[in-house]
């Protein structure tokens, strides 16, 4: 059965459906990068909330800034907005939901003067982000907004026609400015440490070189929660909808996968009204930073210690990382002797079943994430997922090896071949500079650790450490993977 409003009724009954009218529905946020994990995630607690009766003005306006969004907006539009939540999972705490809180997509590329109207309006009070972690620009060597980047040289040279989230922002900000709208919260759900400050940071440097009064305003009318956000999401994949087609009856052309479990602590800092979330599970705080910590060293620093070695080893699914031993004692090692000693106690949440949670998650075999989907854009992610535990192992006068290793499979990940001579494509924006500092075996040290923007000043320049990645870089290269582990492990 095709998904759209007209069949919603004619759809399987093991389908759960919105318990609203659609037509009853209002919008009240802009997402600005409508991709799986905003719809598995922000768009899931927002139907959840829509589902209990409330919450039908927070509807979503989804928007499209590149030009691959194009084909997500035609499949979405082409089914009324409607998209199917296929969770997968080896027990059986698994459901099947049609969502309907996203309404509508607007793309840059069809009309940009619509979408500066449609952030300035009043009915839009919050604009939230997934725009990867890379897309803040912000210099992770500095900590400053790299103002030189084309784009933005762009959109300051022509505020009235931006092409980056930036100037679209500070478009919208100034119409709402000089019509006495109020300001809407900015709430950034990108997996980064201090989404939300560095949203701020951000948003606030590139206004000051546009316009100095609108930066002050924006600054003092304008809220950046912070938020930790966590829900394995794979990339859709021809499978995933036929398996959806073949075992529940939905035609949905664009459908999310993603896992049971799902969790978002947000910090109750909103300007302008939000949504009751706290309703359907959303954990309200005043301070993420604990649950942030938490969640970025343990499991994103965890899906980096396994995915550049699960690569380099042939494997191309996380759950098969996790059915070799190995990469279990290793990661539990991580987990265990780096990461968790620098951990401040986290408010409700016990750190050891959080760890055997992060395990048992790894191992869905059910929802086969990729590999290729965890390795991607490693250069933005190094820098806020593993460098910090380096740093602080590094200062603590610890033991590094496990950590460097992490580093040093990272280094053979990008020379594009495996242990077995299959060769694949580096998914990551900086793919060609990367590979180019890996190109010579003997200088992949002075030049890969050299990179400032990636890993800052104390790493090159710790002998320790220095030794420890060419340890593991030369037994990776001499035994391969698994007898390398053994070695760590041992």
């Amino acid at each position: 059965m095709k998904l759209n409003k007209q069949n919603l009724n004619r759809l399987a009954p093991g389908v759960a459906l919105p318990a609203y009218a659609l037509g009853d529905t209002r919008q009240g946020i802009a997402h600005i990068g409508v991709g799986g994990f905003h719809r598995a995630h922000q768009a899931f607690y927002t139907d959840a909330l829509m589902n209990t009766g409330e919450g039908l003005d927070w509807a979503i306006c989804g928007v499209g800034l590149r030009a691959e969004d194009r084909r997500a907006r035609d499949d979405l539009k082409d089914q009324d907005y409607l998209f199917t939540l296929f969770e997968l999972g080896d027990g059986d705490d698994t459901e099947v939901r049609v969502i309907g809180a996203i309404r509508d997509m607007l793309l840059a590329e069809d009309d940009t003067r619509a979408l500066i109207d449609k952030l300035a309006s009043p009915e839009i009070r919050i604009v939230s982000l997934t725009i990867t972690e890379g897309g803040y620009c912000i210099d992770d060597s500095t900590g400053e907004f790299m103002a030189h980047l084309p784009q933005i040289q762009h959109d300051l040279a022509h505020p009235d026609t931006p092409t980056t989230v930036f100037g679209l922002l500070c478009a919208a900000l100034a119409r709402r400015r000089a019509a006495g709208t109020a300001a809407f919260t900015l709430m950034s759900c990108d997996n980064l440490p201090h989404n939300g400050a560095v949203t701020r940071k951000a948003l606030l440097a590139f206004a000051a070189l546009h316009d100095s009064p609108l930066r002050d305003w924006i600054d003092a009318n304008v809220s950046f929660p912070n938020a930790m956000v966590d829900r394995i999401t794979p990339m859709t994949s021809t499978s995933h909808r036929l398996q959806l087609a073949d075992q529940h009856g939905v035609d949905d052309a664009w459908p999310v996968v993603c896992e049971p479990f799902v969790q978002w602590v947000l910090e109750d800092k909103f300007v302008n009204g939000r949504p009751a979330w706290e309703k359907v599970g959303v954990q309200f705080t005043d301070d993420v930073t604990p649950y942030e910590d938490m969640k970025i060293k343990l499991l994103n620093g965890s899906h980096l210690a396994l995915t550049y070695l699960g690569f380099l080893k042939g494997y191309r699914f996380v759950h098969e990382t996790m059915n070799d031993p190995l990469f279990v004692r290793y990661m539990r090692a991580y987990m265990d002797l780096d990461v968790t000693p620098q951990l401040a106690s986290v408010p409700g949440i016990d750190l050891t079943g959080y760890k055997n949670t992060l395990v048992a998650r790894f191992s869905n075999q059910a929802i086969a994430d990729q590999l290729e989907r965890v390795c991607s854009d490693g250069s933005s992610k190094f820098p806020k997922f593993t460098v910090p535990t380096i740093n602080r192992l590094i200062a603590d006068g610890r033991e590094t090896k496990r950590a460097a290793l992490v580093v040093a499979a990272w280094a053979l990940y990008l020379k594009g071949v495996d242990e077995h001579g299959d060769t694949y494509s580096i998914p990551d924006p900086r793919a060609e500079f990367c590979q180019a500092l890996v190109a010579d075996d003997v200088l992949i040290t002075q030049r890969l650790l050299a990179v400032e923007e990636i890993f800052g000043t104390a790493i090159p320049r710790s002998a320790e450490f220095v030794a420890a990645f060419e340890w593991c870089c030369n037994s990776l290269r001499e035994v391969g993977v698994s007898r390398t582990l053994e070695r760590v492990l041992a």
